[in-house]
């Protein structure tokens, strides 16, 4: 293969999606079909048809108004292509020229050309340009995006637990000062200093009851 060959492969694509674009903002299809339409109602009637060695004359003598149908037909198809603004009246147009080749033009080009010119006038009428896409919004964030005061974004509160994460110990209560560290006597001392059940050997009665 030849070094040639890549950029003309590119070329091809880039025009075929040229080709694309052109034909996807125009009713392309519709005046295609109106414009084969006219073609066989314009040729039937001066067409000579050959049937082993007669020869079949098809001329009638409405041929002038079927080259003038076909010929309209033509046109109004190529304008369906470059003044797309006009599909309504040309959709319109076709479809009563359509209608007229069936007692001028050999029925309308023997159905064909009727038939083409018919589904073409209700293309061009229905087809209507597409919007251009919008722009998407963008997405709204979850939840307000303000942190409280005093607390570094991105950081967990004091006393909060971030889901998936072990507890720490600066979210476990400790115990008070003086507390901890200490023995269930010393702990509770404060207490029964204060008993004056005398049943407390801290209060300093040896078990005995006070003396009033």
């Amino acid at each position: 293969m030849s070094a040639e060959t890549p950029a003309a492969e590119g070329q091809f694509t880039r025009r075929r999606l040229q080709f694309r674009a052109w034909r996807g903002a125009r009713p392309f299809w519709a005046g295609l079909f109106v414009a084969l339409g006219g073609i066989p109602i314009a040729y039937f009637p001066y067409a000579n048809l050959q049937i082993g060695h007669l020869t079949l004359a098809m001329a009638t003598t409405a041929g002038a108004g079927s080259l003038i149908i076909g010929v309209l037909l033509v046109v109004l198809g190529v304008s369906l292509w470059f003044q797309k603004h006009v599909r309504v009246f040309a959709g319109v147009a076709a479809i009563l020229l359509a209608l007229v080749s069936i007692p001028v033009s050999n029925l309308g080009g023997f159905l064909i050309g009727f038939l083409l010119a018919l589904i073409g006038g209700a293309m061009a009428v229905s087809w209507v340009p597409g919007e251009p896409p919008q722009a998407e919004p963008p997405l709204e964030s979850k939840g307000t995006g303000v942190a409280p005061e005093g607390v570094v974004p991105g950081t967990a509160m004091p006393g909060t637990q971030v889901p998936g994460t072990p507890v720490s110990d600066a979210t476990v209560p400790q115990p008070r000062d003086g507390v901890d560290g200490g023995s269930p006597t010393q702990a509770f001392a404060p207490l029964r200093a204060n008993d004056l059940s005398g049943t407390s050997p801290a209060n300093g009665a040896n078990g005995r009851h006070s003396a009033g």
